[in-house]
């Protein structure tokens, strides 16, 4: 699927407001390409909905997904329910609705780890962006000592 325009977009969530919540949705929705580590949230304050616009064009099974959890959140809010994570009301509606509580990581988002520890106890491994101190840090499992580990 490609990239849909703002009407295209309404449309396309009011569609499965309809179908699976049997309720309209009126308020705004918009793409935020800012958004990295999520696919989508819910504004309260603006009653708007922003989805990640890289979810339509790598992953357009976890997209619909994505649009039915944030109308999780969105009708809960307009009906003056729990409509957080940790509400049961929000928690019963995904579930009701077939929506999923976290989405998955995007294909293109894999992180390649620059520098791997291995403890010298448990020979546990740790992947790290960042160069640590193995003097300082000790395995968080069994407190052994740490070694640089080639990559």
């Amino acid at each position: 699927m490609n990239l849909l325009n703002d009407t295209e977009l309404f449309n396309l969530v009011n569609h499965l407001s309809i179908e699976y919540f049997d309720k309209p949705f009126i308020h705004d929705v918009k793409f935020n390409t800012r958004l990295r580590t999520t696919g989508g949230r819910y504004v309260p304050a603006k009653k708007r909905i922003e989805l990640n616009p890289k979810y339509i064009k790598e992953m357009e099974e976890e997209f619909i997904g994505i649009i039915k959890h944030e109308l999780c959140h969105y009708h809960l809010h307009i009906e003056g329910k729990g409509f957080k994570h940790s509400d049961v009301e929000f928690k019963t509606l995904l579930k009701a609705t077939g929506s999923p509580r976290h989405c998955k990581p995007l294909p293109s988002s894999k992180r390649e780890y620059k520098h791997l520890y291995k403890c010298k106890e448990c020979g546990h491994i740790y992947r790290r962006m960042r160069r640590i101190d193995v003097r300082k840090y000790r395995c968080g499992k069994c407190r052994g000592k740490l070694v640089a580990e080639r990559k």
